[in-house]
């Protein structure tokens, strides 16, 4: 079995639930992805970075991956320790959701892994609409990096690509809603 097979039955039976459920965007749906079940499992987590790494690792200029806090942490950090074990590392980084209230007051952390103007891509577990990923994308440019794109680990197929290309971003998802439920 594939290193991709076996992370998708891990999402299977992690983070996929048949149920309504509100979105963050706001949206009804009658199923949801909670990524954060299959990047917290030991074994989906380093087929997570794994995977993320593999997506990325062509991309000469990337010199760093990271997201918004809680969904991207453990998916930078798996996809951080993946590039290194492939001797390429790329330092992670966390976009916090208020600044730090403390110390350094610090939106991001990791900071001192990156010079100004670092090439970056965000990570996510769950694309829906995109609102996130492009949050995440102003914060990170505010901070002082470039973001290249985007990577993905579902995307549910509902309009999150194409805002975000409209941006004038990538993104690339490791599964998408149809790949999970085929």
């Amino acid at each position: 079995m594939t290193e991709w097979n076996k992370l998708k039955e891990i999402i299977k039976e992690k983070s996929y639930e048949k149920r309504k459920v509100v979105l963050s965007s706001g949206l009804e749906s009658d199923f949801y992805f909670d990524g954060k079940q299959t990047t917290l499992h030991a074994e989906g987590a380093y087929l997570t970075g794994k995977l993320f790494f593999e997506a990325i690792k062509d991309i000469q200029e990337v010199e760093g991956v990271g997201g918004l806090t809680l969904g991207a942490d453990p998916i930078a950090t798996a996809t951080s320790v993946a590039s290194y074990l492939a001797g390429r590392p790329i330092p992670a980084f966390i976009i916090r959701k208020e600044p730090k209230g403390h110390g350094t007051g610090a939106w991001l952390e990791g900071r001192k892994n990156f010079r100004p103007g670092s090439p970056v891509v965000i990570v996510e577990d769950v694309v829906t609409s995109g609102g996130s990923s492009l949050k995440a994308i102003r914060r990170a440019e505010e901070e002082g990096l470039r973001v290249l794109g985007v990577v993905t680990l579902v995307d549910r197929e509902e309009g999150g690509r194409e805002n975000i290309e409209k941006e004038g971003y990538w993104l690339k998802a490791i599964f998408t809603k149809t790949d999970i439920l085929s």
